[in-house]
């Protein structure tokens, strides 16, 4: 009798390892499909402009301050190493598109130089303005 209850109790056992392999495959395929939004670490006074369009989808934000600060993923960022930093990013996720939000204080030559890195680093941008009066 010790044995028949022996062999029930083996039956009996639970194997977790096919619903464990499911949940980590359901959390790589979030992670994977999941966009993220790199946002640019200080709140800018930016410009109005009448033809201002509504952006839907954007991977990385730039910010430009007064100063001619550059901020990128929260963080001040001299402008040597945005390009770097870009095409790093843009390897990782080809469709990178990046949205500028230059001060409206700040100067134009810091707004073309941040731009000129953008066009080095072979991504698409839009500057952000507000809806114009």
């Amino acid at each position: 009798m010790s044995r028949f209850l022996s062999q029930q109790q083996e039956e009996a056992a639970i194997d977790m390892t096919p619903m464990l392999d499911v949940v980590f495959i359901m959390l790589i395929f979030f992670i994977v499909s999941t966009s993220f939004v790199r946002e640019a670490g200080i709140d800018v006074n930016r410009p109005s402009a009448k033809t201002s369009e509504g952006q839907t989808q954007s991977a990385v934000m730039v910010a430009l301050s007064p100063e001619g600060e550059v901020w990128l993923d929260r963080k001040a960022t001299d402008l040597r190493m945005v390009r770097p930093t870009l095409e790093r990013l843009r390897s990782e996720q080809p469709g990178l598109s990046v949205v500028v939000q230059a001060d409206s204080k700040s100067t134009t030559g810091d707004l073309v130089k941040l731009i000129d890195q953008l066009r080095l680093a072979g991504v698409t941008y839009t500057v952000a303005t507000r809806d114009g009066e």
